[in-house]
């Protein structure tokens, strides 16, 4: 009886187009897998982030709303009120380099990220994640807009999603932003009514804006192809 079998040519052939599919396939199964744990990691941040709100509501029988921090609460911000409702192991303060650095002087209007950038990966400015951040036990870092603003009492929580030490360290990739509105919701910023919704300047892969990518949440959480489709 003959016995057949391959010659080493050929399973060095084989191993070889195997290697060049593997090598054509695996970059996009990565980034593929990568985006499905950031789009996870939002949407339990997101539910966190509600749960929060709502232990609150139940410890004092009253919704949290924009209009009363700072008024109605004294001289208590977001931070203070919302903070005891996080599960943190180490909490940042209110000193905005202490956990998120930035570059230039420490003037309002120089208030540039040196890990943080937008959506597309321009220069992002800190003046909307600089009043409080916390990192809860899963790693996420938590980032509080407290608006002293007598007319636009605005209050955002943001959260990446993934940590500060993991990138993409972007805008609208592992970085999303949430508002409190004026009858007690958190809103993922971009919906309706909300204050940053122009998505060609807030979630737009042309727009040079240095809060471009903070209305991105509302499109992470309702269009199914968004994390296929982010700007690399």
């Amino acid at each position: 009886m003959k016995k057949f079998a391959f010659t080493l040519a050929e399973v060095l052939i084989t191993l070889g187009i195997i290697g060049i599919v593997a090598a054509m396939t695996l970059p996009s199964l990565i980034t593929r897998n990568q985006n499905k744990a950031l789009e996870a990691g939002l949407k339990k941040n997101y539910s966190i982030i509600q749960q929060a709100f709502e232990m609150y509501q139940a410890e004092h029988g009253e919704t949290l709303k924009p209009e009363d921090i700072g008024i109605k609460k004294d001289a208590n911000n977001l931070y203070n009120l919302i903070k005891p409702y996080f599960a943190i192991i180490h909490d940042c303060g209110t000193t905005y380099t202490k956990c998120m650095p930035n570059q230039g002087d420490n003037s309002y209007a120089d208030r540039i990220s040196s890990i943080y950038t937008t959506y597309n990966n321009k220069t992002l400015r800190l003046t909307l994640l600089d009043d409080g951040q916390f990192v809860l036990k899963d790693g996420s870092l938590i980032l509080l807009e407290n608006s002293s603003d007598a007319t636009d009492r605005t209050r955002l929580v943001s959260v990446d999603v993934n940590g500060i030490n993991k990138n993409p360290n972007r805008w609208g990739h592992d970085l999303f932003t949430f508002q409190l509105m004026h009858d007690g919701r958190i809103l993922p910023m971009g919906a309706p009514n909300t204050t940053y919704i122009d998505k060609n300047t807030y979630c737009s892969q042309t727009s040079t804006d240095p809060y471009n990518g903070i209305g991105c949440t509302y499109y992470a959480l309702t269009d199914k192809d968004y994390f296929n489709n982010l700007p690399r």
